[in-house]
């Protein structure tokens, strides 16, 4: 009685004062402390009945069901053996009663395997109870498929299920999303009349998980005394399924019937206020998490740290970190992520460094982390010591590999990410994309295609991510003709034609010089996002269009849409290129005065570009000193291309010095540097310069073009003689020479940036990437088919007077991609107005 009524102390002094002792007075108390959650004293007086002086009463079945009971509680499978191996020599291993014990104990003690022999060997003794105890205890080791298996079972062999079978297999539908036969239980508990909250909290969780928020609403109102454990569950239910300012509306609700948060409230809570990135509300919970002295609990610090993470606040993340007294595995793995993801490398490594003097077990989330620490630092050598310790320590998983691919391959290390590609058994379409986008952000754009092929063999669906990886690196070839393909695929897989998909289709069309198709694409689509405008006025601004990219920006505006940072980098990048001075100035003042955004670095280059392209290389300079912040190298860079039309060596030679040395190791830079000061005829300079990337150990990556003809794209160099049909494309191209030479073409060699005889010089020009491509282009299409070339560098002053002349000679129209813009030749003349 005493023990029912939770007064254990009254129960402990009576029992004490009894003169004689019966099994039953025994497991009354055994029972009263186990009732009061003191599993440890419940053990305790059993260990002292078993050295009671004989002849003391010897335990019975509800005995040793009671202390195995305590045993699971305090998860001490040593004790709860020894328990059974007691209940075998006393022959109540047989009792259905004491099975059952045994089996919950071993399953709460992550001892599923026990309790499955357990349960085997009990067979014929076997009720409704002992089924549920190894559905239940399935469900408590995450093997979710056994419980269900278990549940079949348990159906085959003609046993009814009651409503405590049907919360532990609604836990199994919560895990595996099954929600027909969830709902079948809900029918079943419907029928049987149970209204217990145990059984409705558990169905309110089945459809929260399975994505029914509308269905565990109704459930939720359907109940009459709601307790914590109903609200919590809604609350929680709002939550998993994004629905976070629902959520706030319905804490609300929770307060006004009186339920003040609990431990798994704030947890709730701090999870939709970081998603809705609440600063303020965030601050509030945690005050009350302080003064309720919740913030003592794991889980509710890590969800803390985790809100003030999402709403960009790491100092804030860190100071949880710090205060908590006692971390989970959880806390470490957060904070570290916390450091990683806000680009604080050091002090990620330095947490990473104590996780492991903590003895802490590293999993492949912590390794992850670290991975991105060293993507951020851009450190091949900590990127291998990472990737060895994961090997080391057996944490490579599958997600990993795939993120080692695209690190090595940002570190321009393609090799280590074919070997690991390689590696990779079963590869997913994550794997498949990474190596994709390896290749073609390292320029290995046919490797990148013939990838996306081997993908489709192999029997792997490309999603959006691939398909945007494998438009990228047509874009990146030109290749007209595979772009097609790619899009006739969407099309006859029914792919639906919007988001990044239809914004990087209108990128490859342009990228291999189709405007005529990207036109099609951008105005077939009704509903344009930001995103899409963006793109089409990239386009158009690239194919040196700079007015209708300017009139494509106003439309969007009349849209109603805001522009942003992209958006507006595009639209200067089409002034840019079209010399727009006064309406570079214009929308760059508009970006800043009206729309309230910070300009980059890259928009600030944009106007000195347009400055300098305009002649204006004195203005342009006073304009990088006007700036509200140190220029980098992108904006020295563009005033240095200026000084070198302009030939203004004076300002050259300072944004020669700036760019060097904010990237010292950048071979783009000292190329760029050495040919501005080859213009000048500064040959010492020239050779300085050279100099010092010899000396870095820098390597300049040679000119090269290419042409698409059928479906195979075919590249040159300077002076190539590779290509199968070397002989007839040099004899093409003399008689090409030979004709405009008639015409009144000469060799320009001012372009030719090199200190060596004019013969040579002229030589030099012949051979130029470009000029291949083109007589290779005309030996092997039809007369009057334009032809579409592409070069990773810029087009010299006297190649582009050439392509004009041999536009207009062969009545072809050439469309010539560059380092810098798009060129349209067409009868004698350039869509560029001779100014790129």
């Amino acid at each position: 009685m005493y023990g029912r009524c939770g007064r254990v102390d009254d129960a402990r002094r009576l029992f004490d004062g009894m003169p004689a002792r019966t099994v039953f007075s025994w497991n009354a108390l055994v029972g009263a402390y186990l009732s009061s959650g003191s599993a440890v004293e419940a053990v305790r007086v059993y260990r002292a009945m078993r050295a009671s002086a004989a002849p003391g009463p010897a335990p019975d079945g509800c005995t040793l069901a009671s202390v195995l009971k305590a045993c699971g509680v305090e998860g001490d499978g040593r004790c709860g053996h020894e328990v059974h191996g007691l209940a075998v020599k006393s022959g109540l291993d047989k009792s259905t009663l004491v099975a059952n014990a045994l089996i919950g104990m071993y399953a709460k003690c992550g001892m599923l395997d026990s309790a499955l022999r357990v349960f085997e060997w009990l067979h014929d003794g076997r009720d409704v109870a002992s089924w549920n105890s190894v559905i239940t205890g399935c469900v408590q080791n995450g093997r979710t498929l056994e419980a269900l298996e278990v549940f079949r079972g348990m159906q085959s062999s003609g046993f009814g299920m009651n409503s405590y079978t049907a919360v532990g297999v609604l836990q199994v539908c919560a895990e595996l999303a099954l929600l027909n036969l969830g709902r079948e239980l809900h029918g079943a508990l419907l029928k049987c009349g149970s209204e217990f909250n145990i059984q409705f909290n558990a169905l309110l969780v089945m459809y929260a998980k399975c994505g029914r928020v509308d269905s565990a609403l109704r459930v939720f109102r359907q109940i009459d005394e709601k307790d914590y454990i109903s609200w919590n569950s809604m609350l929680s239910c709002y939550v998993q399924n994004g629905l976070y300012a629902e959520a706030i509306d319905f804490f609300g609700e929770m307060l006004h019937h009186g339920f003040q948060p609990d431990h798994a409230c704030v947890v709730s809570l701090s999870s939709a206020l970081g998603h809705l990135g609440w600063l303020n509300n965030g601050t509030e919970v945690h005050a009350y998490a302080i003064k309720q002295r919740l913030h003592t609990d794991p889980q509710v610090g890590n969800t803390l740290m985790d809100m003030y993470i999402k709403c960009d606040s790491i100092e804030c993340s860190a100071k949880v970190f710090e205060s908590m007294s006692i971390r989970d595995h959880i806390s470490w793995t957060t904070i570290l992520a916390c450091f990683a993801q806000s680009s604080q490398h050091f002090e990620a490594l330095e947490m990473f460094r104590e996780v492991q003097k903590q003895g802490i077990k590293v999993d492949s989330m912590m390794i992850g982390s670290i991975l991105e620490t060293c993507s951020g630092l851009k450190s091949l050598s900590l990127l291998k010591q990472v990737h060895s310790y994961a090997l080391r320590n057996g944490v490579l998983d599958l997600i990993l590999k795939n993120r080692l691919i695209d690190i090595y391959g940002d570190c321009r290390e393609v090799r280590n990410s074919l070997n690991i590609f390689q590696t990779v058994e079963k590869k997913d379409i994550v794997t498949w994309t990474s190596m994709i986008n390896c290749c073609a952000n390292n320029r290995l754009l046919n490797e990148a295609v013939s990838l996306f092929t081997e993908m489709q063999k192999a029997n792997i669906e490309p999603d959006s991510v691939a398909l945007v990886s494998i438009l990228v690196a047509i874009a990146g070839l030109s290749s007209l003709t595979k772009g097609k393909q790619v899009h006739g695929f969407l099309i006859r897989r029914n792919f639906p034609i919007e988001g990044p998909i239809v914004s990087s289709l209108v990128d490859m069309y342009s990228g291999c010089g189709s405007m005529n198709y990207a036109s099609k694409v951008f105005y077939g689509v009704e509903c344009k996002d930001v995103v899409l405008w963006t793109a089409m006025i990239n386009a158009t601004g690239m194919h040196g269009h700079g007015k209708q990219a300017i009139d494509i920006f106003e439309r969007m505006l009349h849209t109603g849409l805001t522009p942003d940072h992209v958006c507006f980098l595009a639209l200067l990048h089409a002034c840019s290129h079209s010399k727009l001075v006064d309406e570079g100035k214009y929308y760059l003042d508009m970006m800043m005065s009206k729309y309230r955004l910070k300009p980059w670095q890259e928009h600030y280059a944009c106007v000195v570009d347009i400055l300098g392209r305009s002649g204006r290389t004195e203005e342009a300079y006073r304009f990088i000193e006007s700036m509200p912040m140190e220029p980098t190298s992108v904006v020295w860079c563009a005033l240095l291309g200026a000084c070198r039309v302009h030939k203004n060596h004076d300002l050259a030679v300072v944004a020669a010095n700036k760019l060097l040395e904010l990237e010292p190791d950048n071979p783009g830079n000292y190329i760029l540097v050495s040919n501005v000061f080859a213009a000048m005829e500064k040959w010492n300079d020239v050779k300085e310069v050279r100099t010092r990337m010899t000396e870095r150990g820098l390597r300049k990556d040679p000119a090269c073009s290419w042409i698409e003809i059928g479906n195979n794209i075919h590249t040159f160099t300077a002076r190539d003689h590779s290509h199968r049909d070397s002989e007839a494309i040099h004899l093409k191209l003399a008689e090409i020479t030979e004709k405009l030479r008639k015409r009144g073409y000469t060799e320009d060699t001012r372009f030719v940036l090199h200190d060596v005889s004019e013969e040579e010089k002229i030589d030099m020009l012949h051979k130029h990437s470009e000029r291949l491509a083109i007589a290779f282009g005309l030996i092997s299409t039809r007369p009057g088919t334009p032809l579409r070339i592409a070069k990773n560098l810029r087009v010299c002053g006297d190649c582009h007077e050439f392509t004009k002349l041999v536009s207009k000679l062969f009545e072809r129209d050439i469309v010539v991609r560059d380092a810098n813009r798009f060129h349209h030749f067409s009868g004698g003349s350039c869509s560029c107005g001779d100014f790129w």
